[in-house]
């Protein structure tokens, strides 16, 4: 998926960006966008049980009914949102746009110190902080899946079989040295090489961490991918929860 808020070819950008952003960090047509396949499934089903719920219970109501479960609702949409729909990962040539549920992270490549994955992904900036990628979460059964197809294509190229590193996650070390490369590769079309790739096979967020730590090798001395890492928190979601969170103890006090 791509973005295409960037401003049209004809229109000059005054101010010094990268080509993947405006001057705001906001992700531009060339970024490529991760996000959660199964957490956007999982927040359209909530969002559809509540409104269901709650529209029940503000016809149906009576007393303070209706208005503690509009209380509710302005509480939890903005969370079940915050954790589900709108996690997002942009990767740029430029920077790397990490929206979390509460955050919004913009960190120019020449700014990160590496990316890591364990039981979570997460982008280190210079100054050691670390961020972690919401819309990339990690699936052990998808590594375990991806381990198990390993061993089958290495069996059928009559290969041995390494049970410990197959579909393993690599770690900090592994993907930044210098002039290194992480070791595991994907086919072009973004899905795990098997029997006749040129690598081994990998989970799908594997997969995107692997291209991730490619594009920040390629990307990290370049003069446009240079600048300051910027912070925002996210006002759109914590204002509705507070006011919801406030209003529920109100009703719930006076009652």
């Amino acid at each position: 998926m791509t973005s295409s808020d960037s401003q049209p070819d004809s229109q000059p950008d005054p101010k010094p960006s990268g080509p993947d952003s405006d001057a705001m960090g906001r992700p531009g047509r060339r970024d490529r966008v991760h996000r959660s396949p199964a957490g956007i499934a999982g927040g359209v089903l909530l969002l559809a049980v509540m409104a269901w719920l709650g529209t029940d219970a503000v016809v149906r109501g009576e007393g303070r009914t209706p208005w503690l479960a509009l209380a509710a609702l302005l509480l939890l949409v903005p969370l079940v949102v915050a954790f589900t729909l709108r996690p997002a990962v942009h990767v740029g040539p430029d920077r790397l746009r990490v929206r979390n549920p509460f955050r919004v992270i913009v960190l120019p490549w020449g700014r990160v110190a590496g990316l890591r994955s364990g039981y979570t992904n997460e982008v280190l900036a210079e100054d050691g902080t670390k961020y972690q990628l919401w819309a990339l979460p990690v699936s052990l059964r998808a590594r375990k899946r991806a381990a198990r197809q390993e061993m089958r294509a290495q069996a059928e190229r009559g290969q041995g079989v390494d049970v410990r590193s197959a579909g393993r996650a690599p770690g900090v070390g592994d993907a930044f040295r210098a002039g290194g490369r992480s070791a595991a590769r994907t086919s072009p079309s973004g899905a795990g090489a098997g029997a006749g790739g040129s690598g081994p096979v990998r989970a799908a967020t594997d997969q995107a961490m692997d291209e991730l730590r490619e594009l920040h090798e390629e990307r990290r001395e370049a003069a446009s991918a240079q600048g300051e890492v910027t912070v925002r928190w996210a006002y759109e979601v914590l204002g509705p929860a507070v006011a919801g969170a406030v209003l529920l103890g109100v009703l719930l006090g006076v009652g």
